[in-house]
């Protein structure tokens, strides 16, 4: 699905933390940086000693692991919940003819969609991510935020802020209208959209903050920024996002990166399982607004190209059984080798 990547960022070389960082957070840094015992320097965490107990990390970082479920899709539930008891009286006061209808598989016609975990589709993936996003704007708890991110203090053109800015929450159409405008002219791709959503999620669990009308944007910019760089092979520079929005400099998308990359604690490895639980759950997600993936009728073509990839993995999983195979047999022989009679001459 993407390429692991490890941050070569150095946080010396980086910008200080907003002053507002908590006390805990604060007291954790102290702690991590004690005397050793034989006072020949600092004591440094081993990476073990940082991970967060299960039960304390499926609270807090639902971002980083996959048994926590997304926060997007608990935010939703309102919605979908209110939307559910209004169609159901809709239904019988027969105001409402319903949702629209389905097609389902039968004997001589198969749907299938060309969306998949490894390969998702392109448009609904971003209309997806979007709604995740739209959701979180609307049922936000407060509007804590850092100055790096606020627009009026940092505008993305021109034109002035209007005052009430701040307080009119976004339509899902606009969302989608800016996001898709950035991944048409960067041309990136749905797994992207998908890290977007991760990182998005992580800085506000990381660094305590909400979005809100006010910072939107940036920090879905800020977000696009980093996955495109960490999940496309061929990244998009910064100064290439500033032929898209053109009235933003690249100091100012520099700087936002940098701010961004340290709220996030220079975390910015994505498992497998999370990508995969970010997906499923994004499709559960459409599946409750009435955003159905399209469904297309399995022709010849399509058949012939899925037996192609289905082929195309069994060769695959063939090679690597044999692979497997090889390196067991010779630790055989080794074990053969090891136990051999000596021959006395």
């Amino acid at each position: 699905m993407g390429n692991t990547v490890s941050c070569c960022v150095s946080p010396e070389s980086s910008p200080k933390l907003p002053s507002r960082q908590p006390a805990e957070r604060l007291e954790e840094f102290h702690t991590s940086t004690e005397v050793s015992d034989d006072n020949t320097g600092p004591y440094l965490q081993h990476i073990s000693d940082r991970e967060v107990p299960d039960e304390l990390a499926l609270e807090s970082n639902p971002s980083d692991h996959a048994r926590a479920s997304t926060i997007f899709l608990s935010k939703s539930q309102t919605d979908v919940r209110d939307k559910r008891k209004s169609n159901h009286i809709n239904h019988i006061s027969h105001v409402s003819p319903g949702p629209p209808l389905k097609k389902y598989s039968s004997c001589s016609t198969i749907f299938i969609d060309d969306s998949t975990v490894s390969q998702p589709n392109l448009k609904n993936t971003i209309k997806c991510v979007t709604l995740a996003i739209y959701y979180h704007i609307k049922n936000r708890d407060s509007d804590r935020s850092l100055d790096i991110f606020d627009e009026k203090l940092h505008p993305l053109s021109k034109e002035p802020v209007p005052d009430e800015y701040a307080y009119l929450d976004p339509e899902h159409k606009l969302i989608y209208r800016f996001v898709r405008t950035l991944f048409s002219a960067a041309q990136l791709t749905a797994e992207c959209a998908i890290v977007t959503l991760v990182y998005l999620e992580r800085l506000l669990t990381y660094a305590e903050l909400d979005i809100c009308p006010a910072n939107w944007k940036r920090i879905v910019l800020g977000a696009i920024l980093l996955a495109s760089k960490v999940w496309d092979d061929q990244a998009v520079w910064n100064v290439d996002y500033c032929q898209i929005l053109k009235d933003i400099t690249v100091e100012d998308m520099n700087e936002m990166e940098r701010q961004f990359l340290e709220l996030l604690q220079f975390n910015i490895n994505v498992p497998a399982s999370v990508y995969a639980k970010y997906y499923f759950d994004l499709r559960q997600l459409a599946d409750d607004n009435n955003l159905n993936f399209p469904l297309e009728s399995l022709n010849n073509q399509r058949a012939q190209k899925l037996e192609a990839i289905s082929r195309l993995c069994e060769d695959k999983y063939k090679d690597l059984s044999k692979a497997a195979m090889r390196r067991s047999l010779s630790a055989d022989n080794l074990i053969g080798i090891r136990h051999s009679n000596a021959v006395l001459s």
